[in-house]
C-alpha cells in the first residue's frame, strides 16, 4: 500500500510560523547591528575628536639618575594639556614619572624634557596625553 502525502496548497493558509520567526530574527539582528555600529562610531568619535593633543618619542639618553627625552607634540591651536612619560630599568621596575605641561599657540611643539629616575632608566615610555 502506498500511502498519500497530503500536502496544504500553496499560499492557502498564509506564511509558515517558521518564516515568521525567521523574518523577525532578521529584523531583531538588523536593528542590534545597527545599534553596536552607532555606539562604536560614537565612542570612536569622541576618542579622537576630545583629545586635541598627540606626540611622540623622538629619541631618549638615559644616564644614572635622569633621562632625556626628545618629545614632538602635536596638539589644537591654543589648547593646554599635558603627556605622561616613564622609564623603567633594565628588569621591568618603574624607575621615573612625571607629566610634561604644554600651553601656548603653536601646533607643533618640538621639546627636550628631563625626567628623573631612582636608577638607570632603559625606556622612555609615552603613556599619553590630555587636555587641560
Amino acid at each position: 500500500m502506498s500511502t498519500a502525502h497530503a500536502r496544504l496548497p500553496e499560499g492557502r493558509y498564509g506564511r509558515s510560523s517558521d518564516e515568521r520567526a525567521d523574518r523577525r530574527l532578521k529584523v531583531a539582528g538588523t536593528v542590534l547591528g545597527a545599534l553596536l555600529l552607532a555606539l562604536v562610531g560614537y565612542f570612536a568619535y569622541h576618542y579622537i575628536a576630545q583629545n586635541g593633543i598627540s606626540a611622540q618619542v623622538i629619541t631618549f639618553d638615559a644616564s644614572r639618575d635622569a633621562v632625556k627625552v626628545h618629545l614632538e607634540v602635536h596638539k589644537d591651536a591654543g589648547a593646554n594639556g599635558y603627556c605622561t612619560l616613564r622609564s623603567q630599568s633594565a628588569d621591568g621596575a618603574e624607575v621615573g614619572r612625571a607629566d610634561f605641561r604644554f600651553s601656548g599657540a603653536a601646533t607643533r611643539i618640538d621639546r627636550v624634557v628631563t625626567l628623573r629616575t631612582t636608577a638607570k632608566g632603559t625606556t622612555a615610555e609615552l603613556l599619553g596625553c590630555h587636555t587641560g
